[in-house]
């Protein structure tokens, strides 16, 4: 393997920042390599080797390339960072659980709504606001008593879903009614290592 890791990304992709969050989070030497998306960056021939879905983020490690976000968690923290991914059946089960709901509820609601008022994406904006209502809800259920989504410390299943949870404002998802997330949130930006994805300042994220 390689000294560093290069993660390539974009900078406002939140799928993009659940990889570098992680990387400095865990303390995982890496490489952050911008995508220009806007020039096409992404379905260069060189990138579509890497990834034929022209999607960031993608992981290189040495001649290890990984495409996915939650992939790339899930390799990150069996090679360079295992306390970050629970080693039981039930913990792993937990986990899976989670990153369930990053690719499906988060992606279609917060993730889907934030791609409508940021990129100007042709999306539909009610359905996106329902499904973001639904995974909130059910962040704020999972939460109730307890610090972490899976066991008594931060796992891979809080970095999967992060960042469009926190940035959900910027697609008018209001975190007020969510008090379980909000501290959920607050607790993972006190980590260490926190590095915040840009703001835009867009949706409820103007007022």
């Amino acid at each position: 393997m390689s000294n560093a890791v290069r993660i390539h990304h974009f900078a406002k992709s939140g799928h993009a920042h659940r990889a570098l969050v992680f990387a400095k989070l865990a303390g995982i030497a890496h490489e952050a390599v911008p995508v220009n998306l806007a020039a096409g960056a992404h379905k260069s021939p060189e990138f579509l080797e890497m990834n034929p879905n022209g999607q960031v983020p993608v992981l290189e490690d040495g001649g290890v390339i990984v495409s996915d976000s939650n992939a790339i968690l899930v390799y990150l923290a069996r090679t360079y960072a295992p306390d970050w991914m629970p080693t039981t059946a039930i913990g792993e089960a937990e986990v899976q659980r989670w990153f369930t709901l990053a690719a499906g509820d988060i992606a279609f609601g917060s993730c889907a709504a934030r791609l409508i008022t940021v990129f100007g994406a042709p999306l539909d904006a009610d359905f996106a606001a329902a499904t973001a209502a639904k995974a909130m809800q059910k962040l704020e259920q999972g939460l109730e008593g307890r610090d972490w989504l899976v066991g008594d410390r931060p796992t891979i299943a809080d970095v999967a879903t992060y960042s469009y949870t926190a940035h959900a404002p910027e697609g008018n998802v209001s975190l007020d009614p969510y008090p379980n997330v909000r501290a959920w949130i607050a607790r993972f930006e006190a980590l260490p290592g926190f590095e915040a994805m840009p703001t835009t300042a867009v949706g409820l994220a103007a007022e």
